[in-house]
Order: structure tokens, then C-alpha cells, then sequence
């Protein structure tokens, strides 16, 4: 569990939430998914972490990284 990440999901009244990787509240909420990816990914370029964006179906969609990518690979 990294404290860096950010995850943007929806939440059972329809509005979406992006919320610290271990937190119990978010961080935010919002009326559209955009705007909770948008805060996310801000928050993660600030703490050099990861946002993770999570469909309606709570598969990840869409995943950004930050800072340090430990990845060995070019691309």
C-alpha cells in the first residue's frame, strides 16, 4: 500500500470520489468522473505517486504514474 496513490471511483449515490490509497474518507467529491480524475491525478503529481481511475464496472480504466516509474521498460 503506497499513501501516494489516488483512486477515482463512483460511489453508490452517483457521485464520484477520489480518495487516498488506505484513507476512509475522500479526498474529494464530485458530480462528474472527470473532474474527480482531474483532482486525482493533481494530487498525485504533487505527492510523485500513481492515480487510478476505476470504471463503472470497478475494472481500472486508466492508470497514471508519477515521479518514479519502476517500470524497466521503454514506453
Amino acid at each position: 500500500m503506497d499513501k501516494n496513490n489516488y483512486w477515482v471511483s463512483q460511489r453508490p449515490d452517483g457521485q464520484w470520489q477520489h480518495k487516498r490509497e488506505g484513507a476512509d474518507r475522500a479526498a474529494g467529491l464530485h458530480d462528474q468522473q472527470k473532474d474527480a480524475w482531474d483532482a486525482a491525478r493533481a494530487a498525485a503529481r504533487q505527492t510523485k505517486g500513481e492515480a487510478y481511475l476505476k470504471g463503472r464496472g470497478g475494472q481500472i480504466r486508466e492508470r497514471n504514474t508519477y515521479g518514479h516509474d519502476p517500470r524497466k521498460s521503454k514506453g
